[in-house]
């Protein structure tokens, strides 16, 4: 039965939700940019979030969420997610009720409309092959963020392909700099639907376990890292 499901929705795939997304991409981009250019990064988080739940809507993709609970929607937090699937984008995005600023890599930047939409709706630029660079980019756009504003991070770096991946520092020197609390994410099942390195869309239900906040006080590097490999744990134990 999947074999046959899965050709079968393979003209859907290719004739309307492929092209529907790039269509959905541009207008969405186009009203990011100006939403954000004659308001606010954060009125630009609308269209993002109609963006996002649109290509959840065509694909189509559930999403659940567990722990609502655990978060105040109009607070800001340092969100920590696993990352498995460029599906986790949308399904953060326009699920959560957050107002998130990525922080991504500065390659993004160059795509036309994309990389040009989310510098107006606030994103966070890094240059991935200079920590130092990095940093200073996350700290200077510390200043220019709301105070409902979270701040999202991949913190394996990069896409896993596997298991969950050692966590990179830089999301947790953030919250603890800029005193906000890290809310750690896991995400299930999206590798299911779009496999990383892949255009093997499928339908399917993703999951959002939103796990309680965790405050990270000004501490020593130890003490830092016991706190990452709890948060770590956290994550991975919900996978």
């Amino acid at each position: 039965m999947n074999a046959l499901f899965n050709i079968a929705y393979q003209p859907y795939k290719w004739i309307i939700v492929f092209p529907a997304m790039v269509l959905t991409t541009l207008v969405m981009g186009l009203t990011c940019i100006f939403v954000g250019a004659v308001f606010s990064p954060d009125k630009a988080d609308v269209p993002a979030v109609a963006w996002a739940k649109i290509f959840c809507a065509i694909a189509p993709i559930r999403v659940r969420i567990q722990g609502r609970r655990n978060y105040d929607p109009l607070s800001a937090y340092v969100v920590v997610a696993n990352h498995k699937s460029m599906v986790d984008i949308p399904v953060l995005h326009g699920f959560t009720g957050l107002t998130i600023k990525w922080v991504m890599k500065m390659e993004l930047k160059k795509i036309p409309i994309f990389g040009t939409a989310c510098n107006f709706l606030g994103c966070i630029y890094i240059n991935r092959s200079n920590s130092q660079a990095a940093v200073e980019s996350i700290k200077a756009a510390k200043k220019s963020l709301s105070d409902k504003a979270s701040v999202l991070f991949f913190a394996e770096g990069t896409r896993s392909r596997g298991g969950l991946l050692p966590f990179k520092k830089g999301a947790f020197v953030f919250a603890m700099n800029s005193g906000l609390p890290v809310l750690p994410v896991t995400i299930k099942n999206s590798e299911r639907i779009l496999p990383s390195d892949t255009l093997d869309l499928m339908p399917g239900t993703v999951d959002l376990i939103i796990h309680p906040p965790v405050h990270i006080p000004n501490c020593s590097k130890a003490e830092l890292d016991k706190k990452i490999d709890r948060i770590h744990r956290t994550i991975a134990g919900a996978l």
